[in-house]
Parts: structure tokens; sequence; C-alpha cells
């Protein structure tokens, strides 16, 4: 029973660090996640871009969220390979960085922050403040996980099993390495893994020098998670963490080989192990920057083993050009609306390809790519009637009320997204073609504005596709409240292009017509996919029927 108990509570603190990581990572996707393509995929040098893998590290509580961004950037050609390398170690050592943060005794905080988490997140309707609310709250939940680690670690530390399993780690260092690295594969997290080593070596449960191939292995392992992620995406995007893995895969191994060497010298360090395992994680990091000139090399090699497709290929064999819905079958009415509701998100998968390199067709001609969007806006429009068809087929007396109003709401929704490609091939590349037809450009505070505003669009697009999948409330909401961001996004943008105008700017005086009607269809755009939140909505008793005062009669106003 003492066993079973003790397995309980160290996995209940597992997932609760776990959750509570995962918490704070959601919460800053859904305050700052618009600005993340923008700041990845900015012309920057690898130098330059060491410091921004860093932020996005401490940001996304994650070096492995940060390798899966670059990845998706790299496949679309945005970003080149030892930029994106630089993105990817500067987001190692920011994960570095938290957990020195982390695994400072902070738990007298966690009461307050659970204060000020709770009244933000439940008390506040704006945005940015719920969302702030939700990482206090993680972070607060993640300091009682760890300590609650710490006490159920407490009890087993003077048992006779704990210093026997050490005994062992500490004669055979490649197995604590491997363990290292099997924990923060299996918990997608090294932030979490190592953590759980740093604090179990602070209470004195394993000796420093096996806390040192744990930590090791957990970086090899943490280079890992990103290559089992990244598993199904196109060759191009799977070579940076493949080359990630090799550096720092590569790296740990030949470290740990290095210090199990000196052990006699590292029991010097053992006094404050806990914090010197920190500092060692992060100069390993640290030191793994010094590879940067170097990574040019591995391109390569790389791109041998990982070897791209023909584009022409890859867009035929896309599963996105295949439908999901095949035509004489008769499923079960559940199932039927499960298909469709896989055919509407191949739909949102479509749009969202479309309405990417937007921004870029705008700075510069790209006849290939708008070639490309057209084939998929008749993808789109492919679908819907496909979609229109399979509704239409299913026998209306078999289904109930909750499954018409789902089957409503999933037509209406492919009408929606089909609308939205529309304004993309049919208003906004063209409105890109006149401006290249004619020499125009915009000014550098008009496009950094266009820009916000196709960011803030992409963001809501993808949000849009997790309610879709999980008619999830509190996305629902979130993207009603970024439609009504959105909005006064755009009116702000029109007074200052108004004010670039009196203040005598050329190019918002020549592209001053395209710069309004390009930010109104990106609100238009935006309107069409947030459309997805009203029957959730709507279902729950969380919309209002209008937007209107109430009439008021003259003798009311003057009572």
């Amino acid at each position: 029973m003492i066993i079973l108990a003790f397995l309980t509570q160290l996995f209940g603190a597992t997932m609760l660090l776990l959750f509570a990581i995962r918490m704070v990572r959601t919460g800053i996707e859904r305050a700052f996640g618009a600005h993340f393509r923008r700041l990845v995929t900015s012309r920057r040098g690898p130098i330059q871009l060491i410091p921004l893998g860093v932020m996005l590290a401490i940001l996304l509580q994650s070096s492995a969220a940060v390798t899966l961004l670059v990845a998706g950037f790299a496949a679309g050609g945005t970003i080149a390979f030892v930029p994106a390398l630089a993105l990817v170690l500067g987001g190692d050592l920011g994960s570095a960085l938290i957990i020195q943060v982390l695994s400072l005794k902070l738990d007298w905080m966690a009461p307050l922050l659970l204060v000020t988490g709770g009244i933000l997140f439940l008390k506040t309707e704006r945005r940015a403040l719920r969302q702030a609310g939700r990482i206090i709250l993680g972070i607060a939940l993640i300091l009682l996980s760890l300590d609650l680690l710490r006490e159920t670690m407490g009890p087993i530390r003077d048992s006779s099993f704990l210093p026997a399993m050490s005994a062992y780690l500490e004669r055979d260092f490649l197995t604590a390495f491997i363990a290292g690295a099997t924990l923060a594969f299996v918990m997608h997290s090294s932030v979490a893994a190592i953590l759980m080593c740093v604090t179990v070596v602070a209470i004195g449960a394993l000796p420093f020098s096996v806390g040192i191939s744990l930590v090791l292995g957990a970086n090899m392992g943490s280079a890992l998670i990103p290559v089992w992620l990244s598993r199904g995406y196109l060759p191009d995007a799977r070579r940076i963490p493949l080359a990630n893995l090799v550096i720092r895969g590569t790296a740990a191994l030949g470290a740990v080989m290095v210090l199990n060497g000196f052990q006699a010298q590292l029991e010097d360090f053992s006094g404050a192990g806990a914090q010197n395992l920190v500092l060692l994680h992060i100069a390993f990091n640290a030191a793994l920057l010094v590879i940067l000139p170097f990574c040019r090399f591995l391109e390569k090699p790389v791109a041998a083993l990982l070897p791209g497709e023909d584009s022409e290929a890859v867009e035929h064999d896309n599963p996105a050009y295949r439908s999901v819905l095949v035509k004489g079958e008769a499923p079960a009415i559940p199932q039927a609306l499960a298909n469709l509701r896989r055919e509407v998100l191949r739909m949102a998968g479509i749009v969202g390809d479309m309405f990417d390199p937007v921004m870029r067709i705008y700075a510069a001609p790209d006849a290939h790519r708008v070639k490309s969007i057209n084939k998929q806006d008749e993808v789109v429009n492919a679908t819907l009637d496909g979609v229109r068809s399979y509704a239409a087929a299913l026998p209306a007396e078999k289904l109930s009320r909750a499954q018409r109003k789902d089957l409503r709401a999933l037509v209406d929704y492919a009408i929606a997204l089909e609308a939205a490609g529309d304004i993309i091939v049919k208003r906004l590349l063209p409105l890109a073609g006149e401006m290249h037809a004619s020499g125009q450009k915009f000014s550098p505070s008009g496009r950094g504005e266009l820009a916000y505003i196709h960011e803030l669009a992409a963001g809501n697009l993808t949000l849009a596709t997790n309610v879709l999948i999980g008619s999830d409330i509190e996305g629902a909401r979130l993207l009603l409240e970024g439609k009504a961001e959105m909005g006064r996004i755009e009116r702000k943008s029109r007074k200052r292009h108004l004010k670039r105008l009196s203040q005598g700017d050329v190019d918002s005086l020549e592209t001053s017509d395209k710069h309004v009607e390009t930010a109104y269809l990106m609100k238009e755009f935006n309107s069409w996919i947030v459309s997805v939140a009203h029957p959730i909505l709507d279902r729950e008793g969380q919309l209002l029927e209008t937007r209107l005062v109430p009439e008021t009669t003259p003798g009311q106003i003057a009572e």
C-alpha cells in the first residue's frame, strides 16, 4: 500500500505539473499567438534571432513548441535553414532559463498568484486580462505541483529502495542518461522533466552525479519530442527538428561521457546540487550556440536524409485535396455528421493555406503562388458542393433536433469558409496585382498595420478550427471578442492612414484606397471565419438577440 500511495501521489503531482505548464502555454498562445508569425518570419540575421528564440521559449514554456513553430515556417519557405536553427537553439536556452526561475523556492507566492489569477480569469471580461489570469493561475499551479512533488519524495527518500536505485544509477550513467531522455519524451515536456529531476536532487533523494546524467538525457529527450511530433510533416519541415536532434543529442551524449569521467571532482559541487544542476543545464544550452556558425555544413546531409518532393506531386497527393465524403455510402447519422465535420475542417485548412501568403504576395509578385491559391479555391468550391450534396442526402426523419442544428451549423460554416476563400481570390489577390502593375507600395507604417491585421485573422482561423473540433465555449467567446477587437484595430488603422495622408506621406497617398480596402477585406475575412462561434454560443444562451439599446418613449426619457 505504501508503494501504491507513493506512485499515486507521484503521478498526481506530475499530472498537475504538466497541466499547469500547458495552462500557461495556452494563455500565452491565446494572448500573443498572432504576433509569433511576424516575429519568426522577420528578416533578421541568425545572431539576432537567438534572443527571439529565447523569448519565444519563455513565453511558450517549451523549446519543443518553438521547434515545431519554426519547422512549419521552414516548410513554407519563409525562413532559411540556419536562421531557423538559430531560433531553435535560442529556444533551447530559453527553456533552460525558465527552469532557473521555477526551481527557486517560491511556493509562498502560490496563494497570492491564485487569488490574483482567479480574479482576473473569473471576474473580468477583457480578453487580454482573462488570458493574463490564466497565465498567473498556471504559474501558481506549477509552484504547488513542485511543492507536492517534494512532499511525495520525502518518505521514500529514507527507504531502502531509493538508495539502492541511486547507487545503481551512479555506477551506470548511461542508464541514467536514457532514463532522463525517456522521462522527457514520455512527459512531452523537458521543463517538467528537468524540474522533477532538480526537485529530487534538491531534497537529497538522488546524488548530484545522477542528476547530471538525468538532465543531460532530458536534453536529448527534449530534442526527440519535435522529431516525433513532426513525423507527418513534409520533408522540408522535418529537417529542422532532425538537425536540432543531431546537434543537441550528440552534444548531450558527449557531455555525459566527459563529465562522468570526473565524478570525484563533481562531488565538490554537490553541496548546492540543485542550483548547480540548473546552472549546468543553462551552460550546456548556451554552449550549443557556439555551433551556430557551422550549422550551414549540416544543411546538405540533413537534406539528403530527408529529400524534398516535387511540388506538383506534393500538391496532387496532398490529403487536403482528397474528400473524406464517400458518395453513395449510408453511414449511421453520428458517423455522417463526423464525416461532415472532418470535411469542413479540411476546408478550413485549405483556406488557411490560401490566406497565409497574402501579405508576402502584396510585398512581391509571385505568379506561381497566385496560381496555386486559385487551384486551392477550386478545391474549396468543390468541397462545398460535396458538403451540400452529402447533407441533403441524409434522411431528415432520422435526425434528432440537436443533430439537425449540428448539420445546419456545419453547412453554414462551409458556406462561410467558401466566402472567405472568395475574398482572397476575387478581392485581395487582384488588389495586390493592381499594386504591382502600377509600381505602388505601402508605406512602412501602413504595411506593418496590415501585417498585424493579417496575423490576427490567421490566429482567429486557427482558434476557429479548434472550436470546430471540440465545440469549445470559451474558445467561441474568444472568437467573438477577437471579432470586436478586429473591428477596433481596423478603425484605428484607417484613422492612422488618414493622419499619414494629412502629413503628406507619398506612399500612403498613392495607395490610399488599396490600404483602406485591404484592411476592410481582412476584417470581412475574419468575420466569416469567426462565424463558427455563433451556433455554439446561441445553443448555450450566450448571445444577445440585438446590440441595439431598447427603444424609449419621450415619457420614459422625461422620467
